[in-house]
């Protein structure tokens, strides 16, 4: 069985590539389309990653990792910060504001699902492709 990632993002398509790549690398996925659905599912499902969008409908990414580690059974989560505003300054800003790294959109298909394995304790537990 495969390391599960949390993926929050309300884009349809994104969301839909996000679990390809993930599942076709091995990671088992739960989605969540909204910062809440996504904190309620990482309260009950304890997944190993998260992969957050940072715009998001009902809250923005900052406030929802705020959330996470804030809760005991979610503290501990690695959190991946995914977004299209790319501007200078975003990374610095975002692994300030407590995210384990940072992405931006559009992914690279080819180094997303190992970019990921390499925030978990023990790799990910899953060969590389």
């Amino acid at each position: 069985m495969g390391q599960v990632v949390l993926i929050i993002e309300d884009n349809e398509r994104n969301l839909k590539l996000f679990r390809d790549v993930l599942q076709l690398s091995g990671f088992e996925t739960l989605e969540a389309r909204t910062a809440q659905e996504g904190l309620e599912l990482a309260s009950s499902a304890r997944p190993d990653l998260v992969v957050m969008d940072i715009q998001l409908p009902d809250l923005d990414g900052a406030t929802a990792l705020t959330l996470l580690r804030k809760r005991e059974e979610t503290a501990h989560v690695p959190v991946v910060a995914v977004t299209a505003f790319a501007m200078k300054g975003d990374r610095e800003r975002l692994l300030f504001l407590g995210f384990d790294d940072y992405i931006p959109k559009p992914i690279d298909v080819s180094s997303f699902a190992d970019r990921l394995r390499r925030l978990l304790p023990d790799g990910g537990g899953v060969a590389t492709t």
